[in-house]
């Protein structure tokens, strides 16, 4: 008798439940409608393109049909991790994407910390600008800004010899000793204001009575900056790491394209460079394949590992 009861009321309740979510999703048909362009653009531009994976796994030959071409399973894998060149190349993404993450992160926090203590609206809006205005700068003239400065008549050899730090005039760009150092600058320098925003927006959404607490307590800049702005901003710190380690082979493509050269290609290839070279230039479509999905599981996995340590911390989350 008791099992007919419980049996009947789940029975109910599963009816409810699926008349509920009907109706929520007749509720919402509008939206639902909307979001299918959006939608059918993500599928076809993004998941359908994966079908070209299964080249990573053939000898592909191009005007060969799909049936046709010659299945190597791991092959071009086994041949990427066994070659000393690829090797150097996810040395040299590494190195420049970690370095990319580490000033890009502290330099947008402390401007945007900096920007938040400017009461003065017009010096903070030219503040603003002038540091917004290099991310609307193609890569082009930013690398041409770059070697023009680190030339050995540049800006930068100048200063140096009149401060005398230097005795004649340092070859930036033909030693590869410096170049992830400037990769690094050179980003610093086009995004730091554009990446600002952000944290800018966050800390406007902090509540004003937590600084006049801290008025009437006697806290100095320093201390409200360090106990309440920081604090308030932190979920928004967590989401947007969480999102750049997920990107962390992506160190770019044409700032080291446009300032590489010869005596520092050791230094200035990366893996995105490999796959044009390879692609592109050679017609290895298979191997440069095989390196771009090699590219893609890190930064997924990456992504998912950044998520479950911070869910793990009991910090904010992605997924």
């Amino acid at each position: 008798m008791d099992e007919t009861l419980t049996k009947n009321r789940t029975v109910r309740k599963s009816k409810k439940e699926k008349k509920m979510t009907w109706s929520l999703i007749k509720s919402q048909s509008q939206l639902i409608y909307m979001s299918v362009p959006l939608l059918a653009y993500i599928i076809l531009f993004a998941y359908v393109p994966i079908w070209g994976w299964t080249m990573a796994f053939q000898d592909y030959k191009p005007a060969r049909s799909f049936s046709d071409q010659k299945w190597v399973g791991f092959k071009h894998f086994e041949f990427l991790f066994k070659d000393d060149s690829f090797l150097q190349v996810l040395r040299n993404t590494l190195a420049m994407s970690i370095i990319n993450l580490i000033l890009g992160f502290t330099t947008a926090i402390i401007l945007a910390l900096l920007l938040n203590e400017i009461k003065k609206i017009f010096w903070k809006r030219t503040v603003q600008t002038i540091s917004y205005l290099p991310h609307f700068l193609s890569w082009i003239i930013v690398t041409g800004i770059v070697a023009t400065s680190l030339a050995s008549d540049g800006i930068v050899n100048d200063v140096l010899l009149k401060l005398n730090l230097i005795k004649e005039p340092i070859q930036w760009l033909s030693e590869g000793k410096y170049f992830w150092g400037i990769v690094g600058a050179s980003h610093v320098w086009k995004e730091v204001g554009w990446n600002t925003i952000i944290y800018l927006a966050a800390m406007s959404a902090i509540d004003p009575a937590l600084y006049e607490a801290a008025d009437i307590d006697g806290a100095s800049r320093y201390k409200k900056m360090l106990h309440i702005t920081l604090p308030g901003i932190k979920p928004t710190i967590i989401i947007l790491l969480i999102m750049s380690i997920g990107h962390i082979l992506e160190a770019g493509f044409e700032v080291q394209y446009l300032l590489g050269n010869g005596l520092v290609l050791d230094w200035s290839q990366t893996i995105d460079i490999f796959v044009l070279k390879y692609g592109l230039a050679q017609g290895n479509y298979s191997l440069a394949t095989a390196a771009g999905i090699f590219k893609t599981v890190v930064s997924v996995t990456m992504l998912l590992f950044a998520n479950w340590m911070a869910k793990r911390l009991g910090e904010e989350r992605l997924l």
